[in-house]
Parts: C-alpha cells; sequence; structure tokens
C-alpha cells in the first residue's frame, strides 16, 4: 500500500467515493491524497481520520506506510 489511509480504506472495503462521502470531500481529493499528489491540510487529515473511526493524536500518521500505533 502507499499509505495507511489508503490501506484503512481497503480493509473496509470502500472505494474512494465511499471514503469522500464520509468525511465530506471530493473523491478527487482523496485520490491524490492517497498517491501523494498533494499534501492534505490538518482539517482534511482530521476528517478522514474521523470518517474511518481512528482516534488518532496525529492525524498525519495515516499517510506513513508504517506507524507505531499498528
Amino acid at each position: 500500500m502507499a499509505n495507511r489511509l489508503k490501506r484503512e480504506r481497503e480493509q473496509r472495503r470502500w472505494t474512494r467515493a465511499e471514503l469522500a462521502r464520509r468525511a465530506a470531500m471530493s473523491a478527487a481529493d482523496v485520490g491524490k491524497i492517497e498517491a501523494g499528489r498533494v499534501v492534505p491540510y490538518e482539517s482534511q487529515l482530521r476528517k478522514l481520520a474521523k470518517a474511518l473511526g481512528l482516534r488518532l493524536q496525529d492525524p498525519a500518521v495515516l499517510l506513513n506506510a508504517e506507524s507505531s500505533d499498528e
């Protein structure tokens, strides 16, 4: 996986569109974040973490392939 965000989404068997809907974002933005083409705002990371049901001290952990909370 390119990053934890994509892995978390795929574990739930959600499409990018489904994650985007749950996070109140566009599917295009989710795709760009997953691909590493854009650096998301902290507010976007928080929306994504909330949509995925993750409680993170630092939402940026969603961008890392490996994290200490796994």
